[in-house]
């Protein structure tokens, strides 16, 4: 061959590995974003039994066409503690056998026939059709669901495509009598597993090396001799994604890791030992036949089926294994640069595991399911807040400000993170509920900082020893008990996801609102009347700006969480709409309010 051809044909080979690459990065990015983080909010359900776990592995990888990414999903659940090892084990096993389903795709390009029917099912006839299917979902539909779907028939097609362009550039190879001498060195066991091993390292993707085999096959003509060796290696070659994910992750996550490691290491050292010994004794004669498209992937089938089920029942073992390799240390946590920095080092969120920001849709959840934690520790701050006036306190004093300070640092983790995940491509679901969380971690940050100034005056009203007089206790009474529900309605709200319970904080918020003019009016009268002091009218009005702003905040989480099923956050046009739609419902709800926190007539 002369220098150009060369040229080109390792100019084929390189680009339809690329494009065999990126088609099926993108396709399991389609396959991963369609399933709008479901797929590991499952995996976080299913593991606790055994079995199903296992399935759910193998249907998970089988899914996303990949062990690698589904095995970093894994890495992330367990650093995040949301999965124990004991489960995510039987997943990684599930997740081997999964993986060879990729291989039996690939082997469509093997089907080679005159009849009409059995052509329909080559890639080079179907694929051009999915390409523009894919090209017309994406560019000229307006639902993400619709464009994700899109984007997996084109991932399909560019991979197919590269499995194609890969083929045409190796043919000429069959005719080069040093290339053939080359790959009969793959018959020696050691080296086709050193190339397997190196080349799915280097690649990160046991698919793409299994495929490299199924071209070489095609075009070049590979025996089951020389490709065993190297799907073997491919095996072990797979875990170095994992390994690098759980680089800087915690004891778990590297254990994870390990367990992935250590299962392929086994499956790959007693086939060899006992494949080879067989042979020696036996001289499998298969080994001399042509492997095909076809062989190829029942010889990855079948290692894994064997393998797989066989290791279920001594799961445990791996774990044990593992924990033995990576023992516990002193100080297990985030990588350097996932801590946070400053006074918030002492909190970590396990939840915000920075492995989940390649999912953006389940990495929101994890932000949202850390962000009831927040609003949770907002409303002790508040009940903590009211109960010290009048009866102050100073250790309830001190855990007030403590409460308010983890809620700053709620607020700063839970933000920073979402801002990370806004560097992700976002669906346009996705980017709204960001966007809403944003603004509810914002306000309940807001309304810790209103009960540490209940905290403080308070304190002043403890130490010049000021009271209210009877009837305005009675009025304060009724306010605060306003300003308990509603923070207690804007909770469930928000942790339960309820939006009928949004409806009936609007309508309170009024009330509030109302009860707050009220009591001011109140209190000019009284401090006419000399009932009592100036300072002590300071404070009524002091804590009234802040229970009505707590209420405000309260306000806007309600309308965040309706808006929460949108696509444009405009929370304006929400209440607008609140007030517009459900008019009667919402006057009958002030009613009910204006009743049941009605301060007595004779004020």
């Amino acid at each position: 061959m002369e220098i150009q051809e060369w040229i080109a044909l390792i100019g084929g080979l390189i680009g339809g590995l690329s494009l065999f690459l990126y088609g099926m990065n993108i396709m399991s990015g389609g396959l991963t974003r369609l399933s709008g983080g479901k797929l590991e909010g499952l995996l976080a359900q299913v593991t606790s039994n055994k079995l199903l776990a296992w399935f759910f592995g193998i249907g998970v990888t089988a899914l996303v066409q990949s062990s690698s990414a589904s095995t970093v999903m894994v890495v992330g659940l367990v650093n995040s503690g949301i999965m124990k090892l004991t489960q995510a084990v039987n997943v990684i096993l599930g997740a081997n056998l999964g993986t060879t389903f990729t291989a039996w795709l690939l082997s469509l390009n093997a089907i080679s026939s005159d009849n009409l029917v059995l052509s329909l099912f080559k890639p080079v006839t179907f694929t051009p059709f999915l390409a523009l299917a894919g090209i017309i979902l994406y560019m000229f539909t307006d639902t993400e669901k619709k464009k994700n779907t899109g984007t997996i028939l084109l991932g399909f097609s560019v991979l197919m495509f590269g499995m194609q362009m890969m083929s045409n550039a190796v043919s000429p190879l069959k005719d080069i009598p040093a290339f053939i001498s080359f790959l009969t060195r793959f018959t020696n066991p050691l080296i086709g597993f050193a190339v397997g091993l190196i080349f799915t390292m280097v690649v990160q993707s046991s698919a793409a090396t299994i495929g490299v085999l199924q071209v070489l096959s095609l075009s070049v003509g590979m025996n089951y001799a020389m490709a065993i060796p190297v799907v073997i290696g491919s095996e072990v070659g797979t875990c170095i994604t994992a390994i690098l994910s759980s680089i800087g992750a915690g004891t778990g996550a590297k254990r994870t890791a390990c367990m992935h490691l250590s299962f392929n290491v086994i499956k790959a050292a007693v086939f060899m030992a006992g494949f080879y010994t067989l042979n020696a004794v036996f001289h499998f004669s298969f080994l001399e036949s042509a492997a095909g498209m076809a062989g190829i992937a029942a010889v990855h089938t079948l290692v894994n089926l064997v393998a797989s089920p066989l290791m279920l029942p001594f799961s445990d073992v791996l774990v044990k294994l593992a924990c033995r390799l990576i023992p516990d240390r002193e100080q297990d946590a985030v990588a350097a640069e996932d801590k946070p920095q400053g006074a918030s080092a002492a909190l970590y969120l396990p939840r915000l595991e920075p492995r989940f920001l390649n999912t953006p849709a389940f990495a929101i959840r994890q932000a949202y399911l850390t962000a009831e934690e927040m609003a949770k520790i907002t409303q002790k701050a508040v009940e903590k807040a009211i109960s010290l006036i009048g009866d102050y306190d100073s250790e309830a004093a001190k855990e007030v400000e403590s409460l308010e300070d983890l809620s700053d640092l709620y607020e700063d983790r839970i933000g920073t993170y979402l801002v990370r995940l806004t560097k992700q491509t976002l669906a346009e679901d996705d980017n709204a509920r960001l966007t809403i969380l944003l603004h509810c971690i914002t306000d309940f940050e807001r309304i810790a900082d209103h009960a540490l100034n209940l905290r403080q005056t308070a304190q002043s009203m403890q130490e010049n020893e000021r009271v209210f007089t009877k009837k305005t206790a009675l009025e304060f009474k009724i306010f605060t008990d306003a300003i308990r529900e509603i923070v207690q309605l804007t909770v469930d709200m928000f942790v339960n996801e309820d939006a009928s319970l949004a409806k009936q904080v609007e309508p309170l918020e009024d009330v509030i609102d109302e009860l707050h003019d009220i009591l001011r009016r109140n209190d000019m009268r009284r401090l006419r009347e000399n009932k009592y002091s100036i300072g002590t009218g300071f404070d009524l009005n002091d804590i009234g700006a802040n229970y009505e702003r707590i209420a405000d905040h309260c306000s806007n989480i309600a309308i965040c969480m309706l808006e929460a099923a949108k696509s444009n956050y405009d929370p304006h046009a929400a209440l607008k709409q609140l007030d517009k739609t459900e008019e009667s419902a919402f006057d009958h709800a002030v009613r009910y309010y204006k009743e049941k926190y009605a301060f007595p007539s004779n004020g």
